[in-house]
């Protein structure tokens, strides 16, 4: 309670009432999403500084995290060690839970734990975050950046930490059916900057963030159909049951479902054989894309090997000992 007591006493510090609102507000967030799609202006405001980020709101938002991961969705995190503790690297995550980022929120607590806010990555992000002033604002200081190789670089040149989601729109609303399967949607320009940055991918997959809601359909024909890419940079419209809303669109923020949940970080990946200019090579980049991808669906598989949805993996109880057992154990 105390600790509760004192989150709030920082937040109240750092946010105004009226940014507290217009940030958390759906129907405001709602209407700054409509206005984002009918206009193009704003969209090439500066939104590319590493050094806009303010530790005091990392820390603040990755407390909440840590804290809703433990006593909400017992969670879980495995390999965070695999993060080299110094130099430029790149995470590639598998994305879910259609509008709120879990999935890097528990990554990111999980290295401040580990390292400090050094390592805490900076992660690439829609558009829509630097449209409006005051979410842009808020953006830049927890560390989010406009999804861009120019954005990635001022972050290596920095020794920092990169955090990518490749299948962005596409994975974040893959169908319930498809949960354990990694979806990079053929978008590969992951592998173009690792490979011009000469940068060591680190894969990074969670299990039962996708079970926060349940997602009927991606949409994505829908979508084309009526041209999305081009309003609001998506290539769905998806359509979920979460709550409390029920049927909606996967656009509108919800209230998580209590989903236990495991985050995995996997061994970096390297290739010293390729040069920087293998980054315009298809050849090359496809090799790239392929080996990241296998590795990803390795690590998922096993995340989802004996998993019950919302519940989590199925633990071995020790089966007791015959009283015979009991008595050849006990004997000198």
């Amino acid at each position: 309670m105390r600790g509760a007591i004192e989150w709030i006493r920082r937040a109240h510090s750092l946010f105004s009432l009226r940014d507290a609102v217009e940030l958390l507000a759906p129907p405001i967030l709602l209407a700054k999403f409509a206005r984002y799609a009918m206009s193009r202006d704003g969209r090439e405001a500066p939104a590319d500084d590493p050094d806009a980020r303010d530790p005091r709101y990392v820390r603040l938002l990755l407390d909440l995290a840590r804290a809703l991961g433990r006593s909400y969705f017992r969670l879980e995190v495995r390999g965070v060690e695999n993060v080299p503790a110094e130099g430029p690297v790149l995470l590639v995550g598998n994305h879910n839970g259609a509008f709120l980022p879990l999935d890097g929120f528990f990554a990111s607590a999980a290295l401040l734990d580990r390292y400090g806010i050094s390592r805490v990555p900076y992660a690439l992000a829609h558009d829509f975050l630097f449209y409006d002033a005051r979410l842009r604002r808020y953006a830049l200081k927890l560390g989010a950046l406009r999804a861009s190789h120019r954005s990635a670089g001022r972050v290596f040149d920095r020794n920092g930490v990169v955090l990518v989601y490749p299948g962005s729109d596409y994975d974040v609303f893959r169908p319930w059916r498809d949960r354990y399967r990694i979806v990079l949607a053929g978008r590969k320009g992951f592998a173009r900057l690792a490979l011009a940055a000469q940068v060591p991918v680190v894969p990074v997959v969670s299990v039962g963030t996708h079970e926060q809601l349940i997602v009927l359909s991606r949409g994505d024909r829908l979508a084309k159909l009526l041209h999305t890419h081009r309003w609001f940079r998506a290539d769905v419209l998806p359509l979920v049951l979460s709550f409390p809303w029920g049927l909606t669109s996967g656009f509108l923020p919800y209230l998580p479902l209590p989903a236990q949940t495991t985050v995995a970080f996997g061994k970096p990946m390297t290739w010293p054989t390729l040069e920087p200019s293998d980054a315009a090579n298809p050849a090359m980049l496809d090799r790239v894309y392929a080996e990241v991808e296998s590795a990803m669906q390795a690590m998922l598989d096993e995340l989802a090997r004996g998993r019950r949805a919302f519940r989590g993996p199925r633990r071995r109880v020790a089966r007791p000992k015959s009283i015979a057992e009991r008595a050849a154990h006990s004997a000198p």
